[in-house]
């Protein structure tokens, strides 16, 4: 059983974090605008943007023009560092979750946010898995940290389609910096795994899909200029080279599983859930990519192809390359590799319960500050949750991840 909450406790640390995160603020009207902002984002309002964050913020209508100025001003027009905000709060979520267990890895995802019209910042018809299909969205690409019990991200970049980056005056209406120019999605990922390593942050493990994985430079760069273990989902036109066989053809991965039969492949329960085991069958196979990357074929790094074939499945549905060493059981590497799963319970929480997705504004810093806040309510909820619930006290958690702060 979880230990009683102390709800002065909680206070108590709040005004103590958010001291911690006000030090990178600086001035003191940030910060009562910080608190006031991430007080509306922690609150009970269905809705997380400026306006109605301020109208229960604030009773006297008399008063409610300035502070819904105020907010308005803090989160579009006042300068502050979100990447130092975000590193302290994501500092402060792993003096708590790193009590119940170590980091397992970074994950490197991407989520939608819907918009409508074409004023918000990057906001254009694109695909997102958010909706599964293309549709007018924003595109934000995230880092999280992966531990047993927990996700939770440190960090967020939008993602600015050619169509922001080369238009002068979208530039303009949406106060996107002169120094930010055009980056992939992949560009992005890796900036943001880059600070993170710079910051101390612990991990050494990258898990992505196949967006980023299919990427020679995304998966050369975390290997061989990070020393990176990585896990990745890729696409079946991969070309590779067994290595159990005498034959030493380049191959596509779709052409190499339509060869195997269900006999290759062998059961794996990676999880227990709530209702039944989370299983399925893999397939194990050394290869090498055969991509011209500038290393000889005979120097580069044997990599195990992952394959899954789901049991009602007519044929293999999903695979991934990774660098994970021989001396982890089958099953802890795609218990490893089934993380990155639950990212999209992140993203529900963080839309859903902390509006991640609620900013109304157009402006590029004002996304950015507004997502610093969030990501810091974030932190700070999943702090609150692993005190809550300490190695001795279960395995189980809330379930609405705001009920430990509130």
């Amino acid at each position: 059983m979880a230990p009683k909450i102390s709800e002065a406790a909680v206070a108590a640390r709040l005004e103590d974090y958010f001291e911690r995160i006000g030090a990178h603020l600086k001035d003191r009207r940030k910060r009562e605008s910080f608190a006031m902002y991430a007080f509306g984002i922690l609150g009970d309002g269905e809705r997380k943007s400026v306006e109605p964050i301020a109208a229960r913020a604030c009773p006297d209508p008399a008063e409610l023009n300035n502070v819904h100025s105020k907010l308005l001003y803090f989160l579009a027009q006042s300068k502050w560092d979100d990447r130092a905000v975000r590193q302290e709060a994501a500092r402060y979520a792993l003096e708590a979750v790193q009590k119940r267990g170590s980091v397992v890895a970074w994950i490197i995802d991407d989520t939608g946010f819907l918009k409508q019209g074409t004023h918000s910042v990057g906001v254009q018809r694109q695909y997102t898995g958010s909706a599964g299909k293309i549709t007018n969205c924003q595109i934000g690409v995230s880092l999280a940290a992966a531990m047993e019990q927990e996700h939770f991200p440190v960090d967020f970049e939008l993602y600015l389609p050619q169509s922001w980056t080369e238009d002068a005056q979208r530039r303009r209406e949406a106060r996107i910096p002169d120094s930010v120019v055009f980056q992939t999605k992949v560009e992005l990922a890796l900036g943001m795994i880059e600070r993170a390593k710079h910051a101390g942050l612990p991990g050494s493990v990258i898990l992505a899909d196949a967006a980023y994985g299919d990427n020679t430079a995304f998966r050369n760069t975390v290997r061989y200029l990070w020393d990176f273990d990585f896990a990745v989902g890729v696409s079946t036109n991969l070309k590779v080279i067994p290595l159990n066989t005498r034959r030493r053809k380049a191959i596509t991965i779709g052409e190499l599983a339509h060869q195997l039969t269900r006999k290759s492949f062998r059961k794996l329960t990676w999880r227990h859930g709530s209702n039944a085991r989370l299983s399925s069958r893999f397939c194990f196979i050394h290869v090498k990519t055969t991509h011209d990357d500038g290393i000889a074929l005979q120097d580069r790094e044997p990599l195990w192809l992952i394959m899954e074939w789901p049991e009602h499945e007519p044929h293999p549905t999903k695979f991934a390359l990774s660098t994970l060493p021989e001396k982890m059981s089958k099953k802890q590497i795609v218990r490893l590799l089934k993380e990155r799963w639950r990212t999209e319970r992140m993203y529900e929480d963080l839309k859903g319960e902390l509006g991640l997705d609620h900013f109304e504004g157009r402006s590029f810093p004002g996304w950015h500050h507004h997502i610093s806040v969030v990501l810091c309510c974030y932190a700070f909820v999943v702090a609150e949750r692993a005190r809550a619930f300490p190695p001795s006290g279960g395995r189980g958690r809330p379930t609405e991840p705001v009920t430990v702060a509130a």
